[in-house]
């Protein structure tokens, strides 16, 4: 299973090069890991921080994947030479109170099954944003305050049964801002909402707790990613953003824009999110019978409606597109 993907991620390399930090040695490195010439090759994300160029999301464990699943996919994924492990405390997704914190607890059980040494691991996971929809999680975070990150720190830390996170992300910023799908700005949805320096408070005190190591952004804007900067920069004890995990695929290239020259001049890295949209440029959705029953977007159709808007199947521009790149 790991292999078909990394034969995916490699014809995804081949059409693009606008990875953050990914230079040509490096997609060549690529290549080479995968003709079985070595593992992984890696990337100093940050100071005594150095991660697998690729990283395995945990979103599905709980609700797509079994327990034993997970454990396979983690295996291969590990002994493949990849160290970097990404999860949120929401998953798996599609979210429900039955399921939520299910991938971080079944990755904290790999982790403690298998006996893997700590410091061989890069664990990632994030603290939901607003949203008074998921009644299950605080319930219904109305706002990223101090309370909510700190109580959101402890609770990962304990269902993956770790004593640090080493990044820890925000999912979506405390304030209206168009994601998941959605391009254009409408000010009029804006309301009030925690500012930048409570956030960063409350994550410098985590560090300095020795909870979790660094901080990173996702789901963000040029705008927000600046202000971030900027309000860091004014004290000494705030953490320094150092990732930002956003959408980029060849089916969504609004990384390209502003947000690449954000990220190149403040030195920010991209870890690139659904860089397959969601299996669709794998091809197997214009397959017979529109893919097997299992993959994602058939087996919660109807559910998915972030990747549905985001990639809609009927669209003949995202058909077209998606059809060229699996030739």
């Amino acid at each position: 299973m790991l292999v078909t993907w990394l034969n995916l991620i490699r014809r995804y390399f081949n059409h693009s090069l606008s990875f953050i930090h990914l230079s040509q040695r490096s997609i060549e490195k690529v290549e080479l890991m995968m003709s079985g010439g070595g593992g992984v090759p890696v990337f100093n994300l940050a100071p005594n921080l150095n991660v697998s160029r690729l990283c395995l999301g945990t979103m599905t464990f709980g609700e797509q994947n079994t327990l034993s699943q997970s454990f396979q996919l983690l295996d291969e994924a590990y002994h493949a030479g990849i160290n970097f492990f990404d999860s949120a405390e929401m998953y798996p997704v599609p979210q429900r109170a039955q399921t939520w914190g299910m991938s971080e607890e079944y990755f904290g059980h790999w982790i403690k099954h298998r006996n893997i040494p700590r410091d061989r691991l890069v664990i990632a996971t994030k603290v939901a944003g607003p949203s008074g929809q998921m009644t299950w999680i605080r319930g219904g975070p109305k706002s990223l305050d101090a309370t909510n990150i700190s109580q959101a720190i402890d609770n990962s830390l304990l269902r993956m049964q770790l004593d640090y996170i080493d990044l820890y992300q925000i999912h979506w910023p405390d304030r209206y801002v168009p994601m998941f799908g959605e391009t254009e700005y409408d000010p009029v949805q804006q309301y009030s909402s925690i500012s930048i320096d409570e956030q960063l408070d409350a994550l410098s005190r985590a560090v300095n707790d020795g909870k979790i190591r660094y901080i990173g952004l996702s789901n963000e804007t040029p705008y927000g990613l600046m202000k971030f900067i900027q309000v860091a920069e004014k004290s000494s004890s705030y953490p320094k953003i150092v990732s930002l995990q956003n959408s980029y695929s060849l089916l969504c290239r609004t990384f390209d824009s502003a947000m690449a020259e954000c990220c190149h001049q403040e030195s920010i890295s991209l870890l690139a999110y659904s860089p397959l949209a969601m299996g669709i440029l794998s091809g197997k959705y214009f397959s017979h019978g529109n893919g097997p029953a299992d993959a994602r977007l058939n087996l919660f159709k109807g559910k998915y409606s972030e990747g549905e808007s985001r990639y809609n199947l009927s669209n003949k521009a995202i058909q077209a597109a998606a059809r060229l790149i699996g030739m």
